[in-house]
């Protein structure tokens, strides 16, 4: 029996499959300076792009890592996210 293809960008470490995301979430937007009501009232959370490897993703976190060791099991480029900054996962086609 043959193994079906895959359709999404990944890559295997050491046998497992790591998929690759393109992940939209919300950062903190700050701001140090004086500013009227109306200015203040206009500030909203930074909507930021992410694309990484799901390396660990439960109902509280989610773990990416961007670079890794083609030889080893060592991870670079990682960042943790807390699941309510996530808006949107979306599975990046080969």
């Amino acid at each position: 029996m043959t193994r079906k293809k895959s359709k999404y960008r990944h890559v295997i470490i050491n046998k497992k499959i790591y998929y690759f995301y393109k992940i939209t979430w919300l950062d903190i937007l700050g701001d140090s300076g004086h500013a009227d009501l109306e200015e203040f009232n206009a500030m909203k959370p930074a909507e930021m792009v992410t694309h990484a490897y799901i390396f660990y993703n439960d109902s509280k976190v989610l773990k990416t890592f961007a670079s890794y060791d083609a030889n080893s099991e060592c991870f670079s480029d990682r960042n943790v996210f807390p699941k309510g900054c996530i808006k949107k996962l979306e599975k990046i086609n080969l």
